[in-house]
């Protein structure tokens, strides 16, 4: 069993399981993140995240915590099938010499994994945060979209994300400067990490070790690119508040950021990342790492009979 070859379409399965279950159960810390890092110029209307919150359910709801859910919901199925099957693709190719992986080569398949992951991060994180961030700005094109998201708004949000298509650009290269740091350093550390709950190397790790160490290698590398994390939320975001900025690429938004609001604006959001991501990979990992799809695959021949 522990020698058995995982298939690609049951990775793709597994990761896209993860994602959702995972996206689900924190959407509303990363909805609060997003409103935290988007407040600018001294400008207060959430103190924390649980203020952010609690004023976010009293103003619009309790499914105003889930704004831009059926957009993530959507698309988290691939970005994190994509993501966990690339970097286990990565792996293997690059451990082909049936030696042990150094970390130089576990860095170079995280890599890999996270700019695979762009291609498909770059829209949905941009839809999202339109979403997200309506009702921070009363956006007269987005305040009536509650969750689920109606088709009327949605496809109103789609318009003005087409409209905004010379932004895509700059906001590809934030989210490349964010995704693939991160998943350099989240995925070595979650190899290595894992490897302390393995009795011998060819035998998996108890899940409760995935999990922890899927929440600490994920907490960890979202805390380390979280500034690149701030300069990507801010060039995604196309409705703008009263007073506050607009930039034109990476350097510009970067310049502006420091020179207006210091450097402790890099870390606007990072506790709240910190609790989006950590149970989010956790979960991942142990759907991962139990094998779901696995289990569905195998149970489908005899459906068959």
């Amino acid at each position: 069993m522990a020698d058995k070859q995982i298939s690609l379409p049951a990775k793709l399965i597994n990761g896209g399981i993860a994602g959702l279950i995972g996206v689900t159960c924190v959407f509303p810390i990363d909805l609060a993140k997003t409103r935290l890092q988007n407040q600018q110029n001294g400008q207060r209307m959430y103190t924390s995240m649980s203020d952010c919150l609690i004023k976010t359910i009293r103003s619009e709801g309790y499914f105003g915590m889930y704004r831009g859910a059926a957009v993530n919901l959507t698309l988290v199925t691939p970005e994190k099938a994509i993501k966990l099957a690339a970097n286990d693709f990565f792996r293997h190719h690059l451990a082909r010499d049936g030696k042990k992986l150094s970390l130089l080569k576990e860095m170079l398949a995280g890599c890999g994994a996270g700019t695979c992951q762009v291609i498909v991060t770059t829209p949905m994180e941009m839809l999202k945060i339109q979403l997200q961030d309506a009702g921070r700005i009363a956006s007269a094109l987005y305040v009536d979209c509650k969750w689920p998201c109606s088709r009327d708004s949605f496809a109103a949000a789609q318009k003005k994300l087409m409209a905004a298509q010379a932004q895509l650009n700059p906001s590809t290269g934030a989210a490349a400067a964010e995704d693939v740091p991160f998943s350099i350093v989240y995925f070595p550390l979650f190899a290595n990490l894992n490897k302390l709950g393995q009795k011998t190397p060819d035998v998996k790790a108890p899940f409760y070790v995935s999990f922890l160490a899927g929440c600490v290698a994920g907490s960890t590398a979202a805390v380390a690119v979280n500034p690149c994390d701030v300069i990507k939320t801010r060039l995604q975001s196309l409705q703008r508040g009263v007073n506050e900025d607009t930039y034109s690429g990476i350097i510009d938004c970067a310049r502006k950021i420091w020179r207006k609001e210091g450097p402790t604006a890099f870390l606007k959001g990072a506790y709240c990342r910190a609790l989006v991501i950590a149970p989010l990979f956790g979960i991942a990992q142990v759907v991962y790492f139990i094998g779901i799809a696995e289990y569905i695959l195998d149970m489908l021949p005899r459906r068959r009979d």
